[in-house]
């Protein structure tokens, strides 16, 4: 993967946007209750009494709702405006978390009727917050650069995220922890609705069609990648938990769980310093190579100090895996589906993660910890397999035609407007 420097500034080039900043942080602190719901289900089920396989359920419950809820919401959200749709989300999935701290896991129906709600109505910010940087950054360079940047902070929030956990975890209570996350999730979804761009956007005209983002196969073919990538981090979450209790060092978990985050950041950075030259549907393909390899050594779990140098290097590639997908739906999403095309890939992704979830746990307790590791390696494999059978699809990338006055999400063509399609993106090596 040759580079070139990257033009016209870096990060605080984006940070210094009008909004950008604002938009940022309150999208990560919006998403903050979804990043660290596995984690926080996980140690509110153990605190509770309750078994991996319970955990491993709740959390694959949580995870099928939220894969349900994004794309429903994401349509809702092309169709209707962004805040008459993320906010009352937002706060219908607090509600969920709140019904569940309270009651607890004696009553099973209820506990999954909580995660649920709660995953069924997580407001799709993610990918609200993609369709926003067009129509705030305006240049493409400056757009494919935040897409970068939204990697890298989501990264930031899966390294502060548990260790902020494991601190209201360690002075209050996992119930505690699960409604301070909660109300914050809330007031970071406040604050991107209230903002101008978010009270204005609008999305481009679509045509009708009832499979919605779904009729791009270029788009299909990248979901099935990112079920396997979910896989792998879903499986990771409860074996790591396992692992710490091997040792009977409980905050063990949440240091893992930051060294991933760790490592996923600073790929992240390094990934976003530099502009690519290729096709992003390549250097997809190199990327998840790259990340199936660093996730097979977890298997070894080593000491702590080892075993966190091995979650380092297992997150390194995986915000830019993210960085390039988020390029990659860009150029594959039909007209008037970018919202929803985004909370496709936050979907697939999300049901791959609870069923990794799902799988490690009876995997732990069958066959161990490392057996639970050897898991994310697999789903590293069979991600970069897709990628491959599907190469021919997603090489056949599809720009809509663009017109100055097209509105909403289509101002991300705009700002190409007079290139060829072939480098819609980024320059065409073939």
């Amino acid at each position: 993967m040759a580079t070139e420097a990257t033009p016209r500034g870096g990060y605080l080039d984006i940070l210094r946007a009008p909004h950008a900043a604002r938009l940022l942080a309150g999208t990560l602190v919006g998403r903050l209750p979804n990043g660290v719901g596995p984690i926080a289900l996980t140690l509110f089920v153990r605190d509770q009494g309750g078994s991996y396989t319970l955990a491993g359920g709740l959390i694959a419950a949580y995870g099928v709702a939220t894969a349900v809820g994004q794309p429903l919401l994401g349509r809702a959200v092309d169709l209707k405006g962004q805040p008459r749709v993320q906010l009352p989300a937002a706060v219908l999935s607090a509600l969920g978390m709140v019904l569940l701290a309270l009651t607890g896991i004696g009553n099973l129906p209820l506990a999954y009727v909580a995660v649920v709600v709660a995953g069924l109505f997580t407001p799709p910010l993610e990918g609200g917050l993609r369709a926003l940087w067009p129509s705030v950054l305006g240049r493409e360079d400056r757009v494919h650069r935040a897409y970068a940047l939204d990697a890298v902070a989501q990264e930031l929030m899966f390294t502060v995220g548990p260790l902020l956990l494991t601190l209201l975890v360690s002075l209050w209570s996992p119930a505690a922890a699960l409604l301070v996350v909660n109300a914050l999730g809330v007031l970071g979804a406040l604050v991107v609705v209230l903002s101008e761009p978010s009270r204005t956007w609008r999305s481009g005209t679509r045509e009708a069609h009832w499979l919605g983002a779904l009729r791009s196969p270029g788009l299909l073919a990248l979901l099935g990648s990112f079920f396997f990538v979910g896989l792998a981090l879903g499986s990771i979450t409860v074996s790591a938990v396992a692992y710490a209790d091997d040792r009977g060092t409980p905050s063990v978990y949440g240091w893992l769980m930051a060294a991933l985050g760790l490592g996923a950041l600073l790929g992240g950075v390094a990934y976003g310093a530099r502009q690519w030259a290729g096709t992003p549907e390549r250097r997809l393909r190199v990327l998840v190579l790259l990340l199936a390899v660093c996730y097979l050594p977890l298997a070894l779990t080593p000491g702590p100090v080892a075993m966190a140098g091995l979650s380092v290097l297992s997150g390194v590639f995986l915000a830019p895996v993210l960085a390039c997908a988020f390029i990659v739906v860009d150029r594959h999403a039909p007209r008037g589906t970018v919202t929803e095309a985004f909370s496709w890939l936050v979907t697939t992704f999300g049901v791959g993660s609870a069923l990794g979830s799902a799988a490690a746990g009876p995997v732990v307790e069958l066959a161990g910890t490392a057996s639970g590791f050897a898991v994310a390696g697999a789903g590293g494999l069979a991600a970069l397999l897709v990628l491959l059978a599907t190469g021919r699809v997603l090489g056949a990338a599809t720009v809509p035609p663009v017109t100055a006055d097209t509105p909403g999400d289509e101002g991300r063509h705009a700002v190409t407007a007079g290139a060829p399609a072939s480098v819609h993106t980024e320059k065409n090596t073939h």
